[in-house]
C-alpha cells in the first residue's frame, strides 16, 4: 500500500527520467523504505535535470580571461593593519574552516582535520588552528567564533573528535560545527545512481555549498546575533594558514580596492602544471578558473618577461563580509555546478552487491565558494609568500604531501629565526637542513620572537620545538 505522498514522488521521479531508482523499493524493510522516500524527497529534480542538459553550470568566457590584478608581496598598505587589528578588538571577526574532507588520499582514516600536521609534535590540523585562534584571541582580547563545515562523511567523527580533546580546552559555544548539502551522483548518460538498492550515491555539494549551509544551519545568524561582520575562511587541509591576519582583513574591510564583500589570497604558481586555480578577470569581475577548466593556451601564456601570464593561483583563503553571504541566501540563490568524471560505487544488479569501479563512471556536481567573487561588487586579491602561508596537505607522496608540507613549514620557522641572528643549517637547495616547529603561542608572526629566548645556532638534522 502507497501513500498519496509515495505516490507523488514515483510520478515525480518518472517524469524526471529517474524512475529506475524505485525498482527495489516494494522490497524494502519499512524503516528502509522510509529513510529511502526521505532521502529521495530531499532531492532537487527540477535542478538535477537541469544539469543533465547542461543548465546551472558555471560558464566562462575563456577569451575574455585575463590576468587579475593583485595587491604584490611588498606593497604599501596603508593603515590596512590598524583597521584590521580593530576589527578584531572588537569582535567582528569570525573563523570559518571547510572541513569536509577525509584523509583518505593522505593514507589516513578520518577527518583530514584529524591528521597529523606538524613537524615536531604531529599535531593535528584541528589543534594547529584551535591554537592559533587561541592566540589570535589572547592578543585581541575577543572571541573569534570558530564556525566549521563538516560532511555527512565525517560530521560524527569530527565532533566526536572535538569532545576526546576538550574543544582544544576552547569554550564549546564558542565552536560550532554544521554539516553541508549533498548532491546526487549521475551516469554518463543522466541517471540517477543507486548505491544501495535503499540508497543513492550522494557526494558533498563543495565547498561552495557553505553559502546554503551557513543559512540553514543558523551559523549567519549566530554570527549576526554576536556582531560579527567578517569571516577569515580558509580550507582544513592548510597548516600554515594565517587565521587573523590584520592586514588581509584591514584591506578587505577597508573599500581601499574592495567593497568588503569578498577578498582572496593568492601565491604565484610553482609552474603552469601547478594543479591550483587561477585568479582571472572577466567582464570587470574577478573570477577563479579551475586548472581543469582553464585552456592551455591560457595556462602556458608567458609575458614579454618570459614568466606566467596567469600567475596568480589561488589557496582558498578568503575574507567573508556577513552581510554578503546574506544577500546570497535570499530567495532561491544557488552557485553554480561544476562537473567532474569521478569513480563512484554502484549497486551491481547481476552481482547483488555495491561494486567499486576501476574507473570513473559517474559524475559529480560541486559548487565552487570563488565563484561567489564575481557577484561581489569590486574583490580585491592580496598575493602572499608560499613559505609563509601555503603548505597543503592533499597527497600521501610527492608535492604537496607531508613531507613536503614540514618542510615548508621549517623553512618559514627557520626564516623567522635568522631574522633574530640565529644560525640555521641549510641544504644546497637553500632548505632547512632541521625540522622546526614554532607553536602559535609563541608566535603568530616573526616580530612576535623579538622577546622570545632563542638558540644561538641550529644543528644540521636536529629537531627544535619552540
Amino acid at each position: 500500500m502507497h501513500t498519496d505522498a509515495e505516490r507523488t514522488l514515483a510520478d515525480t521521479l518518472e517524469s524526471h527520467g529517474q524512475g529506475h531508482v524505485l525498482r527495489y523499493a516494494d522490497s524494502l524493510s519499512p524503516a528502509d523504505h522510509k529513510a529511502f522516500h526521505a532521502q529521495l524527497a530531499s532531492i532537487d529534480l527540477p535542478l538535477v535535470s537541469r544539469l543533465v542538459k547542461g543548465g546551472a553550470e558555471a560558464k566562462v568566457d575563456y577569451a575574455a580571461a585575463r590576468p587579475a590584478p593583485y595587491v604584490a608581496l611588498g606593497s604599501p598598505v596603508g593603515a590596512a593593519r590598524a583597521h584590521g587589528e580593530a576589527l578584531l578588538r572588537a569582535g567582528k571577526v569570525a573563523v570559518f574552516t571547510v572541513a569536509g574532507g577525509q584523509g583518505t588520499r593522505l593514507g589516513w582514516k578520518g577527518p583530514k582535520g584529524t591528521f597529523p600536521a606538524t613537524v615536531v609534535t604531529g599535531k593535528p590540523l584541528f589543534r594547529v588552528f584551535a591554537e592559533q585562534i587561541a592566540a589570535a584571541e589572547k592578543r585581541y582580547g575577543r572571541s573569534l567564533p570558530w564556525y566549521i563545515m563538516t560532511s555527512p562523511l565525517n560530521s560524527a567523527d569530527t565532533r566526536a573528535f572535538f569532545r576526546d580533546n576538550n574543544w582544544f580546552g576552547r569554550n564549546p559555544a564558542d565552536t560550532f560545527l554544521f554539516e553541508q548539502g549533498t548532491m546526487p551522483s549521475i551516469t554518463f548518460d543522466g541517471k540517477l545512481i543507486l548505491e544501495t538498492p535503499a540508497s543513492l550515491a550522494l557526494n558533498p555539494d563543495g565547498h561552495g555549498g557553505a553559502i546554503r549551509a551557513l543559512h540553514a544551519s543558523g551559523a549567519l545568524e549566530d554570527m549576526q546575533a554576536r556582531g560579527v561582520e567578517h569571516m577569515s575562511y580558509f580550507q582544513v587541509d592548510n597548516p600554515m594558514v594565517r587565521i587573523a591576519d590584520p592586514v588581509f582583513l584591514g584591506l578587505h574591510a577597508s573599500g581601499d580596492g574592495s567593497s568588503g564583500e569578498m577578498s582572496s589570497k593568492m601565491v604565484a604558481k610553482r609552474d603552469a602544471a601547478e594543479k591550483v586555480g587561477v585568479f582571472c578577470e572577466v567582464d570587470g569581475k574577478t573570477v577563479v578558473i579551475e586548472y581543469s577548466d582553464m585552456p592551455p593556451e591560457l595556462t602556458n601564456s608567458l609575458d614579454a618577461q618570459g614568466k606566467l601570464r596567469f600567475n596568480a593561483g589561488s589557496i582558498a583563503i578568503h575574507a567573508i563580509s556577513v552581510a554578503f553571504m546574506q544577500r546570497l541566501t535570499q530567495g532561491d540563490f544557488a552557485l553554480p555546478f561544476h562537473r567532474a568524471k569521478k569513480k563512484v560505487p554502484y549497486w551491481c544488479d547481476n552481482q547483488r552487491k555495491t561494486v567499486e569501479p576501476a574507473e570513473p563512471n559517474a559524475i559529480k556536481f560541486e559548487a565552487f565558494v570563488f565563484d561567489a567573487l564575481g557577484i561581489a561588487g569590486k574583490s580585491l586579491v592580496m598575493e602572499t609568500s608560499r613559505t609563509e602561508e601555503f603548505a597543503p596537505l592533499k597527497n600521501a607522496t610527492g608535492e604537496d604531501s607531508p613531507a613536503w608540507s614540514h618542510q615548508i613549514q621549517s623553512n618559514r620557522n627557520g626564516d623567522w629565526l635568522e631574522k633574530f641572528g640565529v644560525k640555521i643549517p641549510r641544504k644546497p637547495n637553500g632548505d632547512v637542513d632541521a625540522r622546526i616547529e614554532i607553536a602559535a603561542e609563541t608566535a603568530l608572526e616573526p616580530d612576535d620572537l623579538a622577546d622570545i629566548a632563542l638558540p644561538r645556532e641550529i644543528k644540521s638534522g636536529e629537531e627544535v620545538l619552540l
